[in-house]
């Protein structure tokens, strides 16, 4: 578990200051983490010159503590993009399933639910009922729902190896979040009508 001080998207009314803009990843095991750990970093790539970035990471096995698992849940009800990082095959543990419903069940403003598959394209039919599940999460709590890798009619797999291979896999999927992220931006206005 990697824990960075939690902080939620704030307004100052100082112009150059960031907003801040928490992400919360749940991974299942080292391959998966490094996996979400590479969409963060993306992400703050991509927008760390607008956005100020935290994160904290949790293991699957770690969430089945219950005292842990509430401290999980309150990080993910502040956070503004929650990333669950998988290997999709099997049914999410019913410790994920219970902190995914316990933050679900607060008060919560995540703009985006990130789903990462460590799965050969060709088998991404397998992570269908996770995959489900996770898009109904999403539709509850009003977020936008992204997965990777994606799976929609018509989508041809490419031979693509080495470094390429790994921005093609989270490359389409992140501009689409770093697009949702900057949507949500919220910056002060000082006209006349405001």
């Amino acid at each position: 578990m990697q824990s960075s001080p939690t902080f939620h998207r704030s307004l100052g009314s100082d112009l150059e200051s960031f907003n801040a803009f928490n992400v919360v990843m749940a991974y299942e095991d080292l391959e998966t983490g490094k996996h979400a750990k590479c969409t963060y970093d993306f992400l703050v790539e991509r927008l760390g010159h607008e956005c100020q970035f935290h994160n904290q990471m949790w293991k699957f096995d770690v969430l089945g503590i219950p005292e842990l698992r509430e401290m999980a849940s309150r990080d993910a009800a502040l956070a503004d993009i929650v990333i669950i990082s998988c290997h999709g095959s099997n049914a999410l543990p019913h410790a994920v399933k219970s902190w995914i419903e316990g933050w679900l069940s607060q008060e919560s403003n995540p703009v985006a639910l990130v789903a990462l598959f460590d799965t050969p394209f060709g088998a991404i039919e397998h992570t269908y009922s996770v995959r489900t599940y996770l898009a109904g999460v999403a539709k509850r709590g009003g977020m936008e729902f992204f997965a990777q890798p994606d799976l929609w009619p018509g989508q041809v797999p490419h031979k693509v190896s080495g470094a390429a291979a790994g921005v093609r896999k989270v490359d389409k999927t992140l501009i689409a979040v770093a697009g949702a992220v900057q949507r949500e931006q919220v910056f002060p206005h000082w006209g006349i009508n405001e």
